[in-house]
């Protein structure tokens, strides 16, 4: 057994500081495992969320040396035998208590996404997908919703006042899930730009590099959603194909009896 330092973030939405602590660390353990021990014998009064302790849930995203990453997954390994490793919450979310932040804005957002809209023509049972389409699906239903995609993202991360109109990286994914299923007939390319603030994105994948389970965020959600959205909104021959025949009924001239 050795020890390590720690630097933990400690406070709540009005003020907090960094505390330092020394702990005792065990051949093997990942940073969450050390937080337990701190709560255990050193600040009992430490708040940090965490769940399945397996990668899964998402629930334990902070942020060690500055880099947003899951504490289950992080090994102390990583670390020398000197370095100070500082612990603080996701940058992007306010903070709750020390490591614990408010969340909550992401599933304000997953709300506003209009559901899976079926063909009603296509009777329960009678759906037929290619795999391509399958394996595209599956990628980004792989998300744990750990929102570090979020907190890395510099639209907001840099930029508070973005949120307003920025979902993330998370929920625009979910947008190009829903608009490239092959059996989905609603249209979200509109609102994917002017509500989820997709024109923000400018493609710099620090996204991708952060997900725990390696989603392809930018070059299989982001730039394909973008693609569609600027064959819709600028594409010359479908804004003409748009506006042809849909004059207002009261203009359209009458034909006489005859």
């Amino acid at each position: 057994m050795s020890k390590a330092s720690f630097r933990i973030w400690r406070g709540d939405a009005g003020e907090g500081r960094l505390v330092d602590y020394t702990v005792e660390v065990n051949e093997g353990e990942v940073v969450l495992d050390v937080l337990h021990r701190l709560q255990a014998t050193q600040a009992p009064d430490l708040a940090v969320r965490w769940n399945c302790k397996a990668g899964k849930c998402g629930s334990c995203s902070v942020e060690i040396n500055g880099r947003p990453r899951l504490a289950c997954m992080t090994r102390m390994n990583l670390f020398g035998p000197d370095d100070v490793i500082t612990v603080t919450p996701i940058r992007t979310f306010p903070v709750i208590r020390d490591l614990v932040t408010d969340v909550s804005y992401n599933y304000t957002k997953a709300r506003q996404i209009p559901s899976f809209t079926p063909d009603p023509r296509v009777k329960p049972g009678e759906m037929r997908m290619r795999q391509v389409d399958v394996e595209r699906s599956q990628e980004f239903r792989k998300c744990i919703e750990c929102f570090l995609c979020n907190t890395v993202c510099h639209v907001i991360r840099d930029h508070e006042e973005n949120t307003e109109h920025f979902s993330g990286p998370r929920y625009l994914m979910r947008v190009a899930e829903l608009e490239m299923h092959p059996e989905d007939t609603a249209d979200r390319r509109m609102i994917a730009q002017d509500d989820f603030g997709l024109g923000y994105c400018n493609i710099t994948k620090c996204c991708t590099e952060v997900c725990p389970e390696h989603i392809k965020i930018t070059d299989n959600a982001l730039i394909p959603l973008k693609e569609r959205v600027a064959s819709r909104r600028y594409d010359p021959v479908v804004w003409l194909g748009s506006k042809i025949g849909r004059r207002p009924a009261k203009d359209t001239p009458k034909v006489p009896n005859t």
